[in-house]
């Protein structure tokens, strides 16, 4: 049940802080809000976790609805957490954020978010950076997508999912990889192609519908065009 921001010294201030919090409304015992709001900007923003656990406050700018990516964190193979430059030099963007996502941030700044500019968007458990091992264990991610059907489904996926979302807006392909943070076409061209395969279904029915039409005109039963205007 972590839905307040602060630390407390002793188990008793935590408890009383709890009871104040049932007592006017804002304890929510079956659901843990603090990350809904990081799965939802790393899908919909496309961003990496080292991204996404990077952000600082001032990064996000909700009145003009965008995420500004200037950093990442990486892990090394003794642990320790690296603050660095993003993936590629296009890593550095700016990515808009659709607005049916806006009211969870906005209550995620209110209700986990210090006030400075740096303070971290996603905060670990003691203030500091959030290790991606800290989220699982925390969300019980690997719990959690057993039990909603997508076994094995990782972190890294849904940066896949807001990829696909953009490449089926029709977007051109510097547009693509200026939201991704690609420097190369390669990446968005897969997500290009995927798209193409979803339109080849489109043209295969209608192509099934051309051919009824013909098998019905055969038949003696003419196929009739409607004018349109």
């Amino acid at each position: 049940m972590r839905t307040h921001p602060e630390i407390f010294a002793t188990r008793g201030e935590a408890e009383r802080a709890l009871w104040k919090m049932g007592a006017d409304g804002r304890a929510d015992c079956t659901q843990d809000r603090r990350f809904r709001a990081l799965v939802l900007l790393a899908t919909f923003a496309s961003l990496r976790w080292g991204e996404v656990s990077a952000l600082h406050r001032s990064d996000l700018d909700l009145d003009s609805g965008t995420v500004r990516v200037r950093a990442a964190f990486v892990e090394r193979s003794t642990g320790e957490l690296v603050l660095g430059q993003p993936k590629s030099k296009a890593g550095r963007r700016i990515v808009g954020i659709p607005q049916a996502i806006v009211p969870a941030l906005r209550e995620h700044l209110a209700t986990y978010v210090q006030d400075e500019p740096g303070a971290l968007l996603f905060p670990g458990a003691k203030g500091g950076p959030l290790r991606r091992s800290g989220f699982n264990t925390r969300t019980r991610w690997v719990d959690v997508v057993k039990e909603m059907g997508l076994p094995g489904l990782h972190f890294h996926d849904l940066r896949h999912t807001g990829n696909m979302l953009a490449a089926e807006s029709g977007a051109g392909l510097k547009d693509l990889m200026a939201r991704m943070g690609h420097d190369n076409v390669r990446a968005a061209m897969i997500y290009q192609h995927a798209v193409r395969g979803a339109d080849k279904t489109i043209t295969d029915a209608i192509d099934r519908h051309i051919s009824g039409a013909g098998d019905e005109d055969e038949d003696g039963s003419a196929a009739v065009l409607v004018p349109v205007g």
